[in-house]
């Protein structure tokens, strides 16, 4: 359980990294702070993970899904070779870690 949980918070601090170059790239673009928001929260919430708290699996669970929706509403859905869907990818993953994790925590 506890490799599951340090995948999820190393793939959180890579996906916060890859925000935080995509704001630099794309700084000049005026709906880029998001990205740069997000990035800051999600290498927070992967430095959390490594934390024994079960609060940090839950951040580790609905962070990425409210990223990827609004990501979602705000540039619709990503080619399946961009950048973007890279993003949608270690989302998913890092929100099956922490379910899995979840689930596995709630059985006696």
């Amino acid at each position: 359980m506890k490799t599951i949980r340090q995948i999820a918070g190393l793939l959180l601090l890579l996906y916060g990294v890859l925000h935080i170059v995509e704001y630099i790239i794309t700084s000049d673009n005026s709906g880029s702070i998001g990205i740069l928001v997000f990035g800051v929260i999600y290498i927070i919430t992967g430095l959390l993970l490594f934390n024994k708290k079960l609060y940090s699996v839950y951040l580790g669970l609905i962070m990425p899904i409210i990223g990827m929706t609004l990501s979602i509403i705000k540039f619709g859905l990503p080619d399946l070779i961009s950048l973007s869907a890279l993003f949608k990818l270690i989302g998913l993953i890092v929100i099956c870690c922490c379910g899995y994790f979840l689930v596995k925590q709630k059985k006696p």
